[in-house]
C-alpha cells in the first residue's frame, strides 16, 4: 500500500524562475550593528512550468549586512500572472559570503554564484482561484545576484 504524498520525505520540485530587475541601492549606513540598504525592484518576469508572470515595478529588498558575512534579505514585491491575477510575494532569506565577496556584490560587480550561499523562504498571498496553490505550498529558493538583476529559482517542497 502506497503512503500518502505528505508521508514521504520532502523533495524539491522546480516551479519557476524570477528575473528581478533592480535599481541602485539606497544605503542607510550602519544601524543597529549592520549596514542597512534598500534595493528597489523595477520589474522583471517569472517563467516556469508552474507560473508565468510579470514582476510589477513596485517593491524592494530591505537588507542588513552584518559583519559576520551574513546579509539578511527581506524582499517584498508583486507579480501579475498571465491571466491578470495579482500575487504578493514576501521573500525573506540569507546571503552568506566572505567579506570580500560581500563588498564586490555591494559594489555591483559580477560574482560567481558558487562563491556565496543565497537562500530564501518565499511566501505568497493571492485571492482564491487558479493561483491559490501558491499560498498553500511551502517554497525554498536559490538566489543569484547579478550586477543589474537577481535571478531567483523557486522550488516547491513536495
Amino acid at each position: 500500500m502506497d503512503k500518502p504524498a505528505f508521508a514521504r520525505p520532502p523533495e524539491l520540485i522546480p516551479a519557476f524562475t524570477a528575473h528581478v530587475e533592480i535599481g541602485p541601492p539606497v544605503d542607510l549606513g550602519m544601524i543597529e550593528g549592520g549596514r542597512r540598504r534598500f534595493i528597489p525592484i523595477f520589474g522583471g518576469r517569472v517563467e516556469g512550468p508552474r507560473l508565468t508572470a510579470a514582476i510589477l515595478p513596485a517593491g524592494g529588498d530591505w537588507q542588513t549586512i552584518l559583519p559576520q558575512g551574513i546579509t539578511r534579505v527581506e524582499a517584498r514585491y508583486f507579480l501579475e500572472a498571465q491571466d491578470g491575477t495579482a500575487i504578493e510575494l514576501h521573500n525573506p532569506g540569507l546571503r552568506v559570503a566572505s567579506e570580500d565577496v560581500t563588498e564586490r556584490i555591494t559594489r555591483g560587480e559580477p560574482v560567481d554564484a558558487a562563491d556565496y550561499y543565497f537562500r530564501t523562504t518565499p511566501r505568497f498571498t493571492v485571492a482564491p482561484g487558479r493561483h491559490e496553490w501558491l499560498a498553500a505550498t511551502v517554497f525554498v529558493a536559490r538566489g543569484t545576484r547579478l550586477p543589474d538583476k537577481v535571478v531567483v529559482e523557486f522550488f516547491a517542497v513536495g
